[in-house]
């Protein structure tokens, strides 16, 4: 209602001003001697008065025009902008001016469009946040439930397994000295278990992997091949080193040995297993063999034996992995990870100072 207000008041001063500027003309170009005169002089064939008239009318047309196209147009190009705001593209008409009787709502409608600006910003950090989320918790439940499936698996199946082969171990010593089908049919049994126990030792690596638990990648790799030489009958000889690395890769290079002597377990039916893990010329080294039935690596789909997380985690820490293996001639795995100098030189210190504390 402001805004018509003032645009009746401009008018209005405008056609006033136009009046007394065409009479005070009009006075200086023609003189009157009285006021009767200025309606019966005729100008242009019109009565003086119906002239003025006129004019007036004409000057607040053409005022009341362009004033109108001005507003017309502001209100256009907010139109435009509220299209484009309330569809989601961008604003259109930004670069065209308003006039001034606009200023006020330009403003306001500034604000709005850095309001939307903003919700829209938070929304899509919210529906990533939320997918992030999600992603978690998925991952979560799905470790909770290889963790429980493990613990089932070992408190039962494994347990059964134990004791199914104990018991046949001492049958089999018992007619050791009575050769029969029916012996060999029972050590037939007991490689079964054995193997069988093999392939669940496997399976509960693979579902419950033992994690670092702020160990060095050494000591994890120490205590978990301790503990399968107690457990599995694998001949498992191994070297590492102390280096120094991120955790990052400690756990990513731990990882790949879990799965690696996982695959081992269930699938090469080897008798010895060779673990080496040591730096050399700027490369952290993780070499895995084994004696086993090997596999044609041609034919062999990335997929499967793990090959495929192993390689994700290889590359996801710089590294590079190759498996060189041909049946019935095992399997050999080689991780390497480009690793600084400065990392090897703190080992070696490391190792000095440890020395040194021994003697003393």
């Amino acid at each position: 209602m402001n805004i018509f207000a003032k645009q009746f008041r401009q008018v209005f001063l405008a056609v006033l001003f136009v009046t007394v500027v065409v009479i005070a003309a009009f006075e200086i170009s023609f003189p009157q001697p009285g006021w009767r005169n200025y309606f019966e002089k005729e100008l242009f064939g019109l009565p003086f008065a119906v002239f003025v008239a006129a004019v007036a009318v004409g000057v607040a047309f053409l005022f009341g025009a362009l004033y109108g196209w001005g507003q017309w147009s502001s209100l256009k190009t907010l139109d435009q902008r509220l299209d484009s705001l309330i569809s989601g593209k961008a604003a259109e008409g930004k670069d065209k001016m308003l006039t001034a009787d606009f200023s006020g709502i330009e403003q306001k409608f500034q604000q709005l469009e850095r309001t939307v600006a903003e919700q829209k910003q938070t929304a899509r950090r919210l529906a990533k946040e939320k997918a992030e989320n999600q992603e978690t918790l998925i991952q979560e439940m799905v470790s909770q439930e290889r963790q429980r499936l493990a613990r089932e698996l070992h408190d039962s199946v494994s347990q059964q397994l134990f004791a199914a082969s104990m018991m046949m171990s001492a049958i089999n010593e018992k007619r050791e000295a009575v050769p029969s089908m029916e012996t060999k049919q029972l050590a037939m049994v007991e490689e079964m278990i054995q193997q069988s126990q093999l392939e669940m030792r496997a399976l509960l690596l693979h579902l419950r992997p033992v994690p670092l638990n702020g160990k060095s990648l050494k000591e994890g790799i120490d205590d978990l091949l301790v503990e399968l030489t107690q457990k599995v009958p694998l001949a498992i000889h191994w070297k590492t080193e102390e280096i120094s690395m991120d955790r990052g890769m400690e756990d990513h290079l731990f990882r790949i040995v879990q799965e690696s002597i996982s695959n081992t377990l269930r699938h090469a039916k080897a008798n010895r297993l060779d673990v080496l893990n040591m730096w050399r010329d700027g490369f952290v080294i993780l070499r895995i063999s084994d004696d086993g039935i090997g596999f044609d690596t041609t034919t062999t789909k990335m997929g499967s034996y793990g090959l495929q997380n192993m390689h994700e985690r290889a590359i996801e820490i710089g590294g590079t992995l190759k498996i060189i293996s041909l049946p019935s001639k095992g399997t050999k795995l080689e991780v390497k990870v480009p690793l600084a100098q400065q990392h090897s030189d703190q080992t070696q210190t490391e190792k000095l100072e440890e020395e040194v504390e021994t003697d003393e």
